[in-house]
Formats: structure tokens, C-alpha cells, sequence
């Protein structure tokens, strides 16, 4: 589900927040963004399916509603990502659980209504296990990825292949057995076109300090080829 609220309705917050949508039992809240009303919106799901719509197609709601459909899921999927752009995008990049990935051009994702069950925007097999995410990234950024047991590390965009959507990718870090990708974030350089965006927050720069889960503060990572 996915809803557009006027910012104005967010204008009286109280000390223990306020109603920014309704969660059906068994949901949870996966993304937020601020937007212009003239943005696309890409969502993305476990199965490796992509739906790309204007975000005119989601009409402005109050704060206390649960919204209209993004995207249709089968059974057993969900959705993993939510990718917003304004203005020319470079390519959209696509992760898997088991450490594959790989680049394809925004404009392999056309337009539709949203609700559809989308395209393939990567080809979920036994071997790259479900999509975890999905990133709007230009050449010049970098990628943080984490793994459910703690490993991090830091590699350029550029150096991911650029491949259609119709495939599996390639292979971004080796994992052991039982671990998985848990989270992946665009690290932001200077140069990076700001049309393209990932998520509700800030995009990570170089020289932020990552907190890990306990509030201590982590060292940048070194880079890793």
C-alpha cells in the first residue's frame, strides 16, 4: 500500500509523534519520502518485481488512512524497497539476499498504473535467493552493504556490472553459510546527481559516522575492491 499526505498535515506534532498512516495487523511502515507532485516512484518486491508509476496515479490522503495499492504481491512476498525519482535517473540497482547484484537502466522501466504486479527487475533464482533491495544509484556513488552477522563493506557503483533486467546479476560479496544481505545503503559523493533518491533520510556521505545497533559509534570502513 502507498499514500501522498499534504506536508502541512504534519505541521502540529506532539511529544509521542502523531498518525502518519494506518498499518493493517501483520503490516509495518517500510518507507517514507518527501516528493515535489512530480516524481516517479519505483516498487520493488521479494520476488524480484518492479512497478514503476507517477505519483499523481496515488491521490493526496489524510494522515490517518492506509492508502491504495503500489503493487500487487503473491503469496509468501513482500515488498523491499521503495525508490522515488525526480528528473533523469541513471540506473536502478538491485541486490539479493545471497550477495548478488547488479545496474539496469532506469529507462528499462516503463511507466504503468500502479497496482500491477510490475516487470522483472531481476531474476530470482534458488542461487541469489529474494530481492532484499532495490537503490536509484549514479556511477559516481558508493554502496554500504551489511550482512545479517555484522559484515560490512564499502564498494564503488561503477565497478557493478550494468546488466538488463532479465538477469541474476553477479556476485557482490561472499557470504558464509547461514548469513545473508540485511541492509544496503547509497552513500552519496558530491558529484552524485541529487534527482536520484532511496529513501525517507538523508542519503549517506563520505564522511558520515555509521551507528551500529547499540548507539555506539563505528569507524567509516575501509574501502574493499
Amino acid at each position: 500500500l502507498i499514500k501522498k499526505t499534504p506536508l502541512e498535515a504534519f505541521s502540529r506534532p506532539r511529544a509521542d509523534g502523531i498518525i502518519a498512516i494506518s498499518i493493517l495487523d501483520g503490516d509495518q511502515l517500510l518507507d517514507d519520502h518527501l516528493t515535489s507532485g512530480n516524481a516517479d516512484v519505483i516498487l520493488a518486491s521479494s520476488a524480484g518485481l518492479a512497478v514503476r508509476f507517477h505519483e499523481r496515479d496515488a491521490r493526496p490522503m489524510g494522515r490517518n488512512t492506509q492508502g491504495v495499492r503500489g503493487i500487487s504481491l503473491g503469496e509468501g512476498q513482500h515488498v523491499v524497497s521503495m525508490v522515488v525519482v525526480e528528473g533523469e535517473a541513471k540506473d536502478i540497482l538491485a541486490i539479493s539476499a545471497n550477495g548478488y547484484g547488479k545496474r539496469s537502466p532506469y529507462e528499462e522501466y516503463r511507466l504503468i498504473s500502479r497496482g500491477g504486479k510490475g516487470v522483472r527487475t531481476m531474476n530470482i533464482t534458488e542461487k541469489t535467493g529474494p530481492l532484499v533491495a532495490i537503490k536509484g544509484v549514479n556511477e559516481a556513488d558508493d554502496l554500504m552493504i551489511v550482512t545479517q552477522n555484522g559484515i560490512m563493506i564499502r564498494m564503488n557503483v561503477a565497478g557493478i556490472s550494468s546488466l538488463g533486467r532479465n538477469t541474476q546479476g553477479v556476485r557482490l560479496i561472499s557470504l558464509k553459510d547461514g548469513d545473508a544481505i540485511a541492509d544496503v545503503t547509497r552513500v552519496a559523493n558530491e558529484e552524485s546527481d541529487p534527482a536520484v533518491s532511496t529513501n525517507g533520510q538523508a542519503d549517506a556521505k563520505a564522511s558520515d559516522t555509521i551507528i551500529g545497533s547499540d548507539g555506539a559509534d563505528t569507524p567509516e570502513p575501509p574501502e574493499i575492491a
